[in-house]
């Protein structure tokens, strides 16, 4: 018998335009080109016989038990998610989609991040989860408001510099 662990957090379901086009092309590109080449590998190496020592076979149901499972989770996340393409009424405050310019008070470090949805962050882009402790902690806020966010390296506080909506 398993250890009981509580049910994850669901998470936020917003996403950009951008976000969205993406997804739904990834799941049209897995379910009419990718899929389709893995199952003609899958009977090609099947045909070859013993099935036991065959590796490509192997491999191949591998990867088809892939392309289903995020089929799978893709059929059902695009249709549940809403796509948030406006700027909010209040530009001046950080919202949902906002490019924000932080400065850390302790060193006086500034980074620049985008609120995204949980399905298009990107860390090497500055996208950020709007489910992550930073973001939580500065919905909201306007040009120099100071916070402080509660990171995994503990506490921080932060000033905003900057709120940018694309578009």
């Amino acid at each position: 018998m398993g250890r009981w662990r509580p049910p994850p957090e669901r998470s936020t379901a917003l996403i950009t335009r951008h976000g969205h086009d993406r997804l739904k092309a990834e799941l049209d590109e897995l379910w009419r080109v990718r899929r389709p080449e893995v199952v003609a590998a899958l009977a090609a190496a099947a045909a070859e016989g013993d099935r036991s020592e065959n590796a490509e076979y192997t491999y191949r149901k591998k990867q088809l038990g892939d392309i289903d499972r995020r089929v799978r989770y893709l059929s059902k996340r695009v249709p549940a998610l809403k796509v948030v393409d406006a700027a909010p009424g209040d530009p001046g405050a950080v919202f949902f989609g906002a490019w924000v310019e932080v400065e850390r008070i302790e060193d006086g470090e500034c980074r620049r991040y985008r609120i995204v949805g949980p399905d298009e962050t990107d860390a090497s882009r500055g996208w950020i989860s709007i489910d992550s402790p930073l973001a939580r902690a500065m919905l909201k806020r306007r040009l120099d408001d100071e916070f402080e966010a509660l990171l995994p390296s503990g506490p921080a506080r932060f000033v905003i510099v900057d709120v940018d909506y694309p578009g």
